[in-house]
């Protein structure tokens, strides 16, 4: 079954192609993948809280993520070469555009003071990048059975001849809800 976003996109489509502002469905923006991550840096020695942030993960995107090591020492902050750091998970096709519709109807309104996504998040390549300071706006965690409470950042890349001006026609298409001024 296809995702309600991605119809929505392809409605959208061929509508720019119909109405002439892109030449053909090939030159149109399309989005390529969604980056979910989160730093568990902060209790890094803590096995139960990582395989807790793991475990809430894969049930927010449907997939197993992969945690990601340092890659050289910094005395900063105290990290050592090959020491976890993060948790990351790639989504793509359909569970790009289920877990999109999620995030832009019920995620993100659950927020506390939600206003809208600023359109300074999306880069000069049309990446959108959203930081959220608690998980459990998702509805797939519920709120009585959270052991830790945990941030994380969205990355959404669009393809590469993709402006800025493009990206923003596209994620308002996908229903991105952006602050209005």
């Amino acid at each position: 079954m296809t995702p309600y976003l991605k119809k929505i996109y392809n409605e959208a489509i061929k509508e720019w192609v119909k109405n002439k502002k892109y030449p053909n469905v090939m030159a149109c923006p399309k989005l390529v993948k969604a980056t979910i991550n989160v730093g568990i840096a902060k209790f890094r020695k803590d096995e139960k809280k990582i395989e807790s942030v793991i475990h809430d993960i894969a049930k927010i995107t449907g997939q197993k993520p992969i945690i990601t090591k340092a890659k050289k020492s910094i005395s900063g902050f105290s990290v050592k070469k090959g020491e976890n750091v993060g948790v990351k998970v790639t989504l793509r096709k359909d569970r790009l555009y289920n877990f999109l519709w999620i995030l832009f109807n019920i995620a993100l309104p659950r927020t506390r003071d939600f206003k809208g996504i600023s359109l300074k998040s999306i880069d000069k390549k049309g990446n959108l990048t959203i930081g959220m300071k608690e998980h459990t706006v998702f509805p797939q965690i519920k709120g009585d059975e959270v052991k830790h409470v945990f941030g994380l950042e969205v990355c959404l890349s669009v393809n590469n001849n993709c402006t800025q001006e493009d990206a923003i026609k596209l994620y308002r298409a996908l229903g991105c809800p952006f602050e209005k001024k």
